[in-house]
Parts: structure tokens; C-alpha cells; sequence
């Protein structure tokens, strides 16, 4: 290798070309050099991006905090890397996991490249982003055309997570690693790697089976890695017979998984002679069956099963077509995805310039912009010519830093498809923005004496495909796609998830995600399925354990999903105690040790019943065993409330229900509320109940608790039994006694004696006091009703009173003097005599006035003025006065009123006389009275006609 500049500078021979990816983070996989390769060593990370805000970049090896830089537009910035912490040339730390490689992350996307050297070899590891983290990947390195020991191949392959197993297969039986492995002894290689972790895979180039036997190796993960894929020097350079190598260089790039890939290819010739054999294009395919065609080729020009691969201008160097001014594309198509890697020189005119390159495959959801690629012609420790070369889709308007492309620098067609064009602009330096109305790629190839680099950026998730932003389940995943895109909606379970239209999603909920994205005049397109986990849960819980044995119950703090019993288990158990789980309903049951009190705990683990998204939850159990208070029943008795016999006013707080101190008391109506803390007595000092219990949960500062029980009784009011309403006399007096045996005595009089004298008709109360409690008893001294004379019937000179009410029997008299039990007088005077009544009570009597009309026994209607008529005239003063004519069958045949003055001529209706016999009369009133009794007199009239 020549050295054209100062003394100390490295000269670069490999060109491989940047691949750089604007992200959030990004992951550098090591590699492996010969020892003979490691002199003088210089590596740095270069970052640059879009973002007018300056925000700060983490740089990680081994998970520790390397350093941090604050980038922002226009400012890039370079982080110095320690030589150990990506390159090995130990041989000791091959094929076993070390703690090698980078990791970067920033709070907006970025570009980052890893920019190393040696003495007289170079390269740029270009990072994909997550566009390049993955589960599956086919390795590609270049081939060996100088079989010497000091080249060599090698990949790197770094875990993104925890528990990350990598089995790596499918290459040459032929192939010797450094370790004296080879493809028969270990077909296959398995190993486990934690985040941060590297696996380093190397053969040397002196091996016949090691020039092409690893490409197209099938490395799977089943978690996300990055590989770093090359040579820390190669050589594949295809030289005329009795041609000698100019030399070697580093020949090394970062793949892309599987799911990256694509089928449709444009390259631009890098700096190196079409003669010299270095510019070509290394093609590996992922699927059987898979047809390669050059430029507008009509037939392929292979077809390749999985993992083989095919270098076009190894047999026939023209399928680089100039353009015109020189500027050379190649087309490639094949009908299943595969890697496309190109290979390329930095100079024209030594083949040990050689680079490798990583070409994303062209489509319509390439990016519109490329902003920004920093340092652009910087290789440190040189200052390079570079050339950029861009890829846009046809009739695409396009700027370099603003300003339109002239047209010697294209666009240029591209012969076998009619969608792309290329350009290329000569000599760019500084920070580079590349825009275009249309899907765009660009790279740059660069070079100064024998040193040569180059690189595509973006591009690598133009098959959009979701990565974790951050995170790596829930919560804390945050799943993103690039940002380039028109549109996006996210799908859970294949369900619009509202709202989500932006690049990137927070799942709260495990399951599989998809993101429908649309951009410019393409169609829409949904990404490959996402499947979001939901973290193991940790979780502390703080309980008390009181009197013995104690009963958990595995619940999810968040899932929905049901806990099945037989993922329960112990992780660590107690100390002071036994844990012991239930096979059937997965409750663990805890006991202390035998009269132990203090502190213990124990870990369990449990798991959910969605067999696909299975939710786990790790759970700390801190317990404090503790006594339970002592406590003793009690009772409270207390006076009936007026309001309501049956029930009285308590003070529950009053009850003794415990002696120890620092304990809370809360009171409730029944056992299963107090057991339960639900209604709660909330004024315990002023509790009205009845008769029954109540209840006290007694709790100690542990929260142990007992239940007392608290006897209620209320205090019946005690009357007295002598004390009764009693009947008198309006006008008499009597006596109120209680009785004896009462604590005191308070009368609605004001007296405070047993009894009370000399009282009237009225209403009268009396406060009887026994021990604490009052009873008001009521009496009342009724007046006697007096009996009332209802009616009074009289027949001729009999009466007949008729009494009702009061008291019976009753007392009868004319005279109030002479009194009879019998209610009938005979012989009574005809006039206006009183009838006297008085009841058992013998009060006042009751006075009725009654008349005694004459009596008529006979008439004469014979018109000689004698006896003519039967007159009762003299009556029509009484109140509802009738008089009533009957013959002897009972039918009336007159009716006495003011009409007719209460007279009978002996007539029917006035005319026509009756025939001469006896006719019975009735004549009713009322005498007015107070109670206006009523009064019949009867009797019977002889009527004797002329005859």
C-alpha cells in the first residue's frame, strides 16, 4: 500500500460506501481484525442531523455511558471511540459473547457513521438505524481473491435485548474459522447474548474454503440484532494472469434483516476503471427461485437458490453502461428480494481501493429528502474529493443543498427501466441536503491518493416495516416507522386504533400491530405484523399477617387477562415462614413460624391465560406478622327515647371493649360489616338503636384487628299500673295517684308528690322516675257523659221514656224527687210536665219538658157545631209537628199540617165522610229540648156518623 500524504496520515484503501440511516438510535455490531492489521488506530463516531433544535446523543458500550454530544443542523459532531470497544484482533474474544460494541440514542432522528483506521487501511461503518436491527439477516462479505493469512471475514452480530438467542448455519462445509472450527464439525452455531453483548465470527483469507464459503451464512435471532458483515481487509479484485495485487483494504458495511430487503436495483459506478475489474455488484438471495436480470435483459442471467449468491462482471465485465460524460449505471431486477452489494473502487488507478457497499433497493416509499449528511468529505485524518451520485424517480425536480443539479450532471437514464434516473455532482464538501419532488436515495464516492470511501443514505426503510423506537414491551415500547411518509394509521388485531396517525404509536395493549402508510401516488400499503408484549410486571406489596395463617390471591395489577393457577410460583421463598401453593386455585397460603412476630417476605410469580400475548406479574410480598388486639365484649344499657320506646341513645366509645393502648376503634351495625369496614357508624357517641348488639373493630397499628361485641338493651318506660283515667262529674272533684314505689314524682301541676288532690275534668300528666330514666305517663278525668232521652212516647195519659247514652242503668222521675227505675208513668195530668234521667253516675239529671195534649176520644161530624172536628191546632207550635189518621187496617187516610190547621171533620180528602167507627191517630214532634227529643202521642177516636 502507498502512503502519498503527511507522515503521519492513514491512507485509506477501502471505499466502503455510507449507508447511513436518519434515526433515533443506532447499533454497531464489532468486527475482527488480524493482528497484523492493528497499528496506529483511530475510530470515531460522526453525527449530524436535520433538527434546528439541538438536542443531546448517549453513546453506549456494554451498556455504560461513554459520553454525550449536543447536534443540531449545521453543527455535526464526532464522539473519539476506545479501539477495544468495537475492534478485537484477540483471539480469545472470538466466538464467545463479549462486551463489544456501540449503541447510540438521541431524542430526534440523526445519521451516525463509525469512521475508523488503521496504518494504511480505512473504512466508514455506516449505521441503518432500526432499519437495520432484525431477526434474520444472510451475511455477505467479499470475496477473497488473494488467499493470504493477513485478510480475512468476519461478522459481528450484537443483541438489542436481554435472553437473546442467535443460531447462525447454512454456510460452506469447507469453511475454517479462526478457532479451527469448520463447516462440518459445527454446522451450526448457537449462542445466547444479553443487550449489549457481541458474538464475533472470523476465517482467515489462506483457507481455499473461506474466499466465498460464508456468503450468504443464514443468521436468526429471536430477537432483534445488528450484524457488522465484511472484511478487516479483502481484496477482490479480479486481475489479468500475471497482474499483481496493488494491495488490501477494509471491507466492511452493516446488513439490513430480511424483512429490509427488496428487488429492484440501481448502482452508479464508483471511481475505479471498468478495466480494473473492482466495480461489480455482489447479489445474494434469501429464496429459492430467485431470477436475476441485468439491465433491460430479457432472459436471467442466473437463478439462484437460498443463500447463494452471483457476482455479474465476474465473466463479463460490460453491464456498467456509460450514460454519457462517463457516468456509468447498472439496472438490476430479480423476482424475489435478495442483498445487493456493491463492489467498487476509490481510485482509478489501484486496485487495492476497493469498498463495499449495501444498495437499497429502489421503490416509491424512498424518503423526499435527505437532510443532513455532515462532514461529507471528511475521513480523518484526510480531507477527500467526493462525488455524489443520486437516485430519483423520473421527471423528479431535485436539489443539492438548494440549488438544482446542472445538466452535465444528469439526470440520467437507466437502461432496463424507465421509472429511474441517476445523477452525479462532482466535488461536494461540508453538509450536504439532497431534495427531490419524488422517491430519492443518494451516495457518495470519495477519494484522495489511494484512499476511497462512500455511502447511500436512507433508503433502508423503504420497505416499511415497524421497529421499537424505544423500549422493549409494555409499557415503555414505542414503535415507530420512518417519518417520510404522507400518511399512517395504526392497526391493533387488524383494528383502526383512533387517533394514531402519526410515525410513531405507544402500545398500551399487547397484541399484533400494523401501520397502514401512503406516500406521494403510491398505493397504500400495510407493513408486516408487530407483536407487542407486555412486560413482566413487578410489583411490591405491603400486607399484614394476623393470628396465623394468611390467604393471597395472585391478581394482575393491570391485565384483564385471568391468572392460571398452575403458572403460580415461588421465586424466592420466606424466611420466617412457609409458603405453600394450590394446585387447583393457585392461592398461596402463608404461615409464620410458631410465635413469631416481625418482618418476612417471599417473591411469587404467576402468568396469564392468552396464550399468544401471555401477561406475567412478579410480585414482592413484604408482610408484617402481628398480634391481633385483645379484646373483651361489653354491654351498654340506656333509657327509652320518647319518640320511640323501642329504641334509645347510645355512646358506643363508652364501651370497655379493650385495655391496650395505641389501638382505632370503628363501630358498626353487624358482624359482616365490621368484617368488611362497610357501614360504618359514624357518630358512635350519639348511636340510636334498640335493643341488640352492636360492633367494635378493634385495629392495632399493624392493621390487625378483633371484632368485641357490645350488648344494647333499652330501658322500657316503667308506669304506674294504680295510675288510670278516670269518669266524674262535670262539676265534681277527685284524686290522681301513682302509686308507690317510683324515685320521684314531678306532676304537670307542679306537684312532686305521690298523688294529687282536688282535681277537675282534664288532661294531667306525671314524670315517674325509676333509677336514670323518666317515664311521662298521661292520665285524663273524663266528665260522665249524661244519658240523653232519645224519644218519649205517650198513650192517652201513659208515658214512656225512652233514654240512651251514659252510664245505664238509669233513674226516672216527674218530679226530680221520687225516682223509679221503671221508664213508664201512668196517670199522667194532662198539661206540660218535665220527665227527669240520670245515669249510674248519678250527676246532675236531665230535664225534659213534654206536653200532655187533651185527649179526644169521640167526634160528631154532623156540621151542628158540636164536636165536629178532632183539633190539635193547639200543637202547631212543636217543631216537626205530624198528625196522622189511620183506619183499622192501618192505611192512612189523613194527614194533619198547617194546610189544614191540624183539624178532621171526619172526612176523606175533605168531602166524603167515613163511616162511623173508631180510628186510631198518631201525632209526633220534638220538644225543644236541647237534644229535641223526640215525642209520639197515640190514640183512638170514635167518628159516629147521622145515622
Amino acid at each position: 500500500m502507498k502512503i502519498f500524504l503527511l507522515t503521519f496520515l492513514l491512507l485509506f484503501t477501502a471505499i466502503n460506501p455510507l449507508f447511513a440511516q436518519r434515526d433515533t438510535e443506532h447499533w454497531f455490531a464489532p468486527m475482527a481484525a488480524r493482528s497484523t492489521n492493528v497499528s496506529t488506530p483511530q475510530q470515531a463516531l460522526y453525527f449530524s442531523t436535520d433538527s434546528t433544535t439541538p438536542f443531546p446523543i448517549e453513546i453506549y458500550s456494554n451498556n455504560t455511558l461513554l459520553g454525550t454530544v449536543t447536534v443540531a443542523k449545521g453543527a455535526p459532531q464526532t464522539f473519539q471511540i476506545p479501539l477495544g470497544s468495537i475492534i478485537t484482533s484477540n483471539t480469545s474474544e472470538l466466538f464467545v459473547p463479549v462486551n463489544k460494541g456501540l449503541y447510540t440514542k438521541g431524542t430526534k432522528p440523526y445519521f451516525a457513521t463509525f469512521r475508523f483506521s488503521v496504518t494504511s487501511h480505512g473504512e466508514i461503518l455506516t449505521s441503518k438505524g432500526k432499519a437495520g436491527i432484525g431477526k434474520k439477516f444472510y451475511a455477505v462479505v467479499s470475496p477473497i481473491e488473494n488467499p493470504v493469512t493477513a485478510l480475512n471475514f468476519t461478522a459481528g452480530i450484537m443483541a438489542t435485548e436481554d435472553n437473546t438467542v442467535v443460531t447462525v448455519s447454512d454456510y460452506s462445509d469447507n469453511v475454517v474459522f479462526t478457532n479451527g472450527w469448520t463447516g462440518v464439525t459445527n454446522p451450526t452455531l448457537t449462542f445466547t447474548l444479553n443487550k449489549g453483548q457481541s458474538y464475533i465470527i472470523e476465517g482467515t483469507g489462506d483457507n481455499a474454503g473461506n474466499k466465498e464459503g460464508f456468503i450468504g451464512a443464514k443468521i436468526e435471532a429471536d430477537k432483534p440484532i445488528s450484524v457488522t458483515n465484511g472484511n478487516f481487509n479483502g481484496q477482490f479484485a479480479i486481475i489479468p494472469p500475471g497482474s499483481i495485487f496493488d494491495g488490501s483494504d477494509i471491507v466492511m458495511d452493516q446488513s439490513v434483516p430480511v424483512d429490509r430487503l427488496g428487488n429492484e436495483f440501481v448502482l452508479v459506478k464508483g471511481n475505479g476503471d471498468i478495466a480494473e475489474r473492482m466495480e461489480d455488484a455482489l447479489i445474494v438471495a434469501t429464496e429459492s427461485g430467485t431470477q436475476v436480470f441485468i439491465n433491460n435483459g430479457a432472459t436471467p442471467a442466473i437463478t439462484l437458490g437460498e443463500g447463494e449468491s452471483y457476482r455479474v462482471n465476474k465473466l463479463l465485465n460490460t453491464n456498467y453502461i456509460n450514460q454519457g460524460n462517463n457516468h456509468y449505471n447498472m439496472y438490476i431486477k430479480t423476482t424475489k428480494n435478495v442483498y445487493v452489494y456493491q463492489l467498487l473502487a476509490g481510485v482509478a488507478t489501484s486496485n487495492a481501493t476497493i469498498g463495499f457497499n449495501y444498495i437499497p433497493p429502489l421503490n416509491c416509499y424512498l424518503p423526499r429528502k435527505i437532510d443532513e449528511i455532515g462532514n461529507i468529505n471528511i475521513l480523518p485524518p484526510t480531507i477527500n474529493n467526493v462525488k455524489l451520485n443520486i437516485l430519483t424517480e423520473t421527471g423528479a425536480a431535485v436539489t443539492v443543498n438548494g440549488v438544482p443539479p446542472p445538466a452535465a450532471q444528469g439526470p440520467y437514464q437507466v437502461l432496463g427501466t424507465s421509472s429511474w434516473v441517476s445523477y452525479s455532482v462532482p466535488n461536494v464538501t461540508g453538509n450536504m441536503t439532497i431534495t427531490s419532488s419524488k422517491a430519492v436515495t443518494a451516495g457518495i464516492s470519495g477519494g484522495s491518493g489511494v484512499v476511497g470511501y462512500g455511502g447511500y443514505f436512507a433508503g433502508f426503510s423503504s420497505i416499511p416495516v415497524i421497529a421499537k423506537q424505544t423500549g422493549d414491551c409494555i409499557p415503555g415500547i414505542v414503535l415507530e416507522l420512518d417519518d417520510s411518509f404522507d400518511s399512517y394509521q395504526w392497526y391493533k388485531d387488524n383494528t383502526a386504533i383512533p387517533g394514531a396517525i402519526s410515525n410513531s404509536y405507544t402500545p398500551t395493549q399487547s397484541g399484533e400491530y400494523t401501520v397502514k402508510i401512503t406516500v406521494g401516488s403510491c398505493p397504500p400499503i400495510i407493513t408486516p405484523v408487530y407483536k407487542v408484549f407486555t412486560c413482566l410486571t413487578e410489583t411490591t406489596l405491603n400486607q399484614t399477617v394476623c393470628d396465623g395463617v394468611k390467604f393471597i390471591i395472585p391478581t394482575f395489577t393491570n391485565s384483564t387477562q385471568a391468572v392460571v393457577p398452575g403458572t403460580v410460583t415461588i421465586i424466592t421463598p420466606p424466611v420466617n415462614g412457609t409458603a405453600v401453593i394450590d394446585p387447583t386455585t393457585g392461592v398461596i397460603s402463608y404461615a409464620p413460624v410458631f410465635n413469631y412476630v416481625g418482618p418476612d417476605s417471599f417473591v411469587y410469580k404467576f402468568c396469564g391465560n392468552n396464550p399468544n400475548f401471555t401477561d406475567c406479574e412478579q410480585v414482592t410480598l413484604n408482610l408484617t406478622v402481628s398480634e391481633s388486639p385483645v379484646v373483651n365484649n361489653a354491654s351498654l344499657r340506656t333509657c327509652f327515647l320518647e319518640a320511640n320506646h323501642a329504641t334509645g341513645l347510645f355512646n358506643l366509645t363508652n364501651a370497655s371493649v379493650t385495655i391496650q393502648p395505641g389501638v382505632t376503634k370503628k363501630y358498626y351495625p353487624s358482624p359482616t360489616d365490621a368484617e368488611n369496614s362497610t357501614n360504618e357508624i359514624l357518630n358512635p357517641t350519639n348511636y340510636i338503636a334498640p335493643t341488640g348488639v352492636a360492633y367494635v373493630k378493634v385495629i392495632n397499628a399493624n392493621g390487625c384487628y378483633r371484632i368485641a361485641e357490645v350488648t344494647l338493651t333499652v330501658l322500657p318506660p316503667v308506669t304506674s299500673a294504680v295510675l288510670v283515667d278516670k269518669i266524674i262529674c262535670v262539676e265534681d272533684k277527685t284524686t290522681l295517684d301513682a302509686g308507690p314505689g317510683f324515685n320521684g314524682y314531678e306532676w304537670s301541676t307542679g306537684a312532686v308528690t305521690q298523688s294529687i288532690q282536688n282535681v277537675g275534668v282534664g288532661t294531667y300528666w306525671v314524670k315517674l322516675k325509676t333509677g336514670d330514666c323518666i317515664t311521662l305517663q298521661t292520665v285524663k278525668v273524663y266528665a260522665s257523659e249524661q244519658p240523653v232521652v232519645s224519644n218519649i212516647d205517650i198513650s192517652n195519659t201513659t208515658v214512656t221514656v225512652y233514654a240512651i247514652g251514659g252510664n245505664p242503668p238509669y233513674q226516672y222521675s216527674m218530679d226530680n224527687i221520687q225516682w223509679q227505675d221503671s221508664n213508664i208513668f201512668t196517670d199522667v195530668a194532662r198539661g206540660t210536665p218535665a220527665v227527669y234521667v240520670k245515669d249510674s253516675y248519678n250527676c246532675e239529671p236531665l230535664k225534659v219538658e213534654i206536653t200532655i195534649p187533651n185527649l179526644i176520644n169521640a167526634i160528631t161530624p154532623n156540621d151542628d157545631g158540636v164536636n165536629d172536628v178532632l183539633d190539635y191546632s193547639l200543637l202547631s207550635g212543636k217543631k216537626n209537628l205530624e198528625f196522622t189518621i189511620f183506619d183499622r187496617y192501618g192505611s192512612k187516610i189523613f194527614q194533619g199540617d198547617k194546610t189544614n190547621g191540624y183539624k178532621w171533620n171526619g172526612t176523606l180528602g175533605g168531602s166524603k165522610r167515613v163511616s162511623t167507627g173508631n180510628y186510631w191517630f198518631e201525632i209526633r214532634w220534638n220538644e225543644p229540648s236541647g237534644k229535641q227529643t223526640a215525642v209520639k202521642y197515640t190514640g183512638w177516636i170514635l167518628v159516629k156518623g147521622r145515622e
